[in-house]
């Protein structure tokens, strides 16, 4: 009894092996325009800088994919709001990303949307001050990323996207309009 066992649970194990649910593997690489800015403050502010990340791509079927990816993100503000009117408020970020998301796209020909959705921490420095909130915090927290985009090209190597991730412990939002291309591994 104990060796049928032993023998359904070892066939059962081969068969999964077998059952590779990963059709294909690529790296993306994204730069672009970073930002950062509060949940609430009384001016218009944002902080502009620099954004890159890349993603190890897991394609699971052609509209669905999982998507650990590592990135940095440095915003630093000028003293002005949007407007460029000087001011007191401001939010910086200088932190390193690292999470998974997912990624659900239409499976269209050439121009492909898609909407990702993930969880990550960020590590680093991260300054919020405005009337309503004066964080200045270093280390480990979380953040939720949330990502819009086009995939371009005849295989859809090119990406187009507006990322985000909601940082609520330091009540402040990042973000990002960057280009990717996508490397087969």
């Amino acid at each position: 009894m104990k060796n049928g066992i032993v023998l359904i649970v070892l066939l059962f194990a081969a068969q999964l092996a077998n059952a590779q649910f990963i059709k294909e593997k690529s790296i993306n690489a994204q730069i672009g325009l970073g930002l950062s800015y509060p949940y609430e403050s009384s001016d218009n502010i944002a902080s502009f800088g620099f954004f890159t990340q890349g993603e190890l791509v897991l394609k699971i079927t052609s509209w669905f994919a999982l998507r650990p990816y590592a990135g940095l993100i440095i915003t630093n503000s000028d003293g002005t709001d949007l407007n460029d009117n000087p001011t007191n408020e401001r939010t910086e970020t200088k932190a390193f990303l690292l999470g998974g998301k997912a990624r659900v796209r239409a499976p269209i020909p050439w121009v492909a949307p898609y909407i990702e959705l993930g969880l990550g921490a960020s590590v680093g420095k991260f300054e919020t001050f405005t009337i309503y909130d004066s964080i200045d915090k270093g280390g480990i927290i979380y953040h939720i990323p949330v990502s819009f985009g086009l995939e371009l090209g005849r295989n859809h190597n090119v990406d187009l996207g507006l990322y985000y991730f909601y940082q609520p412990t330091v009540r402040q939002y990042l973000g990002s309009l960057a280009v990717g291309v996508t490397f087969p591994i």
